[in-house]
């Protein structure tokens, strides 16, 4: 932050208390789930036909261009077929029908495996063929961070979870701790940083207390962060915990990053030889009758996930695919639970009174990326492509902030959204 930028941030009211505290609700696994063949813009390459049996952790899929990561099945049953589908990001994928014949029989694809005793190489290479991938949202593989640690200084477990509604991280540590310890500790290891910590948001005070407890006598320190949105996000975070920013990823700066419901899963991996198959996913807003955080197979849809939590509250809900801030309003509840995905926002809709861009430059001091958002969503209305790339477009990271804090109530964070999309068909 600078007197040239604005704050770059905000305290939004984060609407946690609507589920944070209430016991998670554990789905009736659906006769048909629908696994997304995908990681983030890659596709996965089936492992299994038509026909096929599976097991809970068959390894059915697998992405394996320059990154590798394998998926597994989250139910025993049959192979039915694949199909494209729209995906949590509005995009046309291939998915694995599998009918689920409720047996729940499983086939562990792989031992538990001693992080303590092994090499950091052996470590590296488990978290490879587990199937780790980042839990908070981005699903990028985990191995990949720790290739190389040369230079690495300080190791962050995010656990500051700041959209607001979804509370899957700071339910997943209060439940977890003692698998949040071996997964931190193990990724300590492979990081091999030279101080290590858990950031949470300072307002989680029982959180907090438990943390310390949990990681006394280890090299892991808990530190927290204010309040404001986005301090999540990694580029924000780094500046809070180090004062240092950086071009395009924190190993610039010598820090590395993981969510902390990664790690979580991680120690499952590590102490049960379980990957990961189900996922914690917060359903919460005005839209739906009783918000609660759901543990479900992935691959369940928005549809079943809604009803176990009452169902909506009005035939006009807009339904995203994550939080209310960076999260996609999607059309239909069709969609299903990939393995990123960590939440359901739900909510009224509401017509907003928009009027003219008042040019108060409030969206450009609140940026967190330090972009013109104004600027950028006039430029895409013309589709002035030199202007979007002299505006630095693509390093908007879609955070709302933009959109929430106008006083127009102008959605300029969509106009954005539509001029990363019109630049990337612009360079085909």
């Amino acid at each position: 932050m600078s007197f040239l930028t604005g704050p770059m941030h905000h305290h939004l009211e984060g609407h946690k208390d609507l589920t944070n505290h209430k016991e998670i609700l554990r789905l009736e696994e659906p006769d048909v789930i629908w696994i997304p063949l995908n990681n983030g813009a890659a596709p996965c390459t089936p492992l299994v036909n038509v026909g096929d049996e599976v097991k809970v952790g068959t390894k059915i899929a697998e992405r394996n261009d320059h990154f590798y990561l394998p998926l597994f099945s989250p139910v025993s049953g049959t192979v039915t077929g694949i199909e494209k589908k729209m995906n949590s990001a509005m995009k046309m994928v291939d998915h694995m029908r599998i009918e689920n014949d409720h047996k729940k029989t499983v086939e562990k694809p792989f031992e538990p495996f001693d992080y303590e005793k092994a090499t950091r190489e052996e470590l590296l290479d488990f978290v490879k063929n587990a199937g780790m991938l980042g839990l908070g949202g981005a699903g990028f593989p985990t191995y990949v961070k720790y290739l190389k640690p040369e230079g690495i200084k300080s190791f962050i477990i995010n656990g500051v979870e700041c959209e607001p509604y979804l509370t899957t991280d700071y339910r997943s540590m209060m439940d977890n701790l003692e698998l949040l310890k071996t997964g931190v500790l193990a990724m300590f290891k492979l990081s091999k940083a030279e101080r290590g910590c858990v950031a949470v948001k300072e307002d989680k005070v029982d959180l907090i207390a438990e943390l310390k407890k949990t990681f006394e006598g280890t090299p892991i320190e808990i530190r927290t962060v204010p309040d404001i949105y986005p301090a999540g996000w990694e580029r924000t975070l780094v500046w809070l915990l180090e004062q240092k920013r950086y071009d395009r990823l924190p190993a610039e700066v010598g820090c590395i990053i993981n969510n902390a419901s990664t790690a979580i899963a991680l120690a499952d991996a590590l102490l049960n030889g379980m990957p990961v198959t189900h996922k914690l996913v917060t359903v919460s807003g005005d839209g739906v009758a009783d918000p609660h955080n759901v543990y479900v197979p992935v691959g369940t849809t928005a549809h079943d996930i809604v009803q176990a939590c009452g169902g909506y509250t009005s035939e006009d809900c807009m339904i995203i695919a994550g939080g209310p801030m960076m999260g996609s309003a999607i059309p239909n509840d069709t969609f299903v639970i990939g393995p990123a995905n960590n939440g359901l926002t739900v909510l009224k809709h509401e017509p907003l009174d928009v009027v003219k861009c008042l040019r108060c430059g409030k969206c450009t001091e609140m940026c967190p990326s330090g972009l013109e958002p104004v600027r950028i969503n006039n430029a895409e209305k013309v589709k002035d492509i030199e202007t979007l790339k002299k505006l630095d477009t693509l390093s908007c990271i879609e955070c709302g902030l933009c959109s929430y804090i106008c006083p127009s109530k102008i959605d300029v964070t969509e106009g954005i959204r539509r001029a990363k999309r019109y630049l990337a068909l612009a360079k085909k």
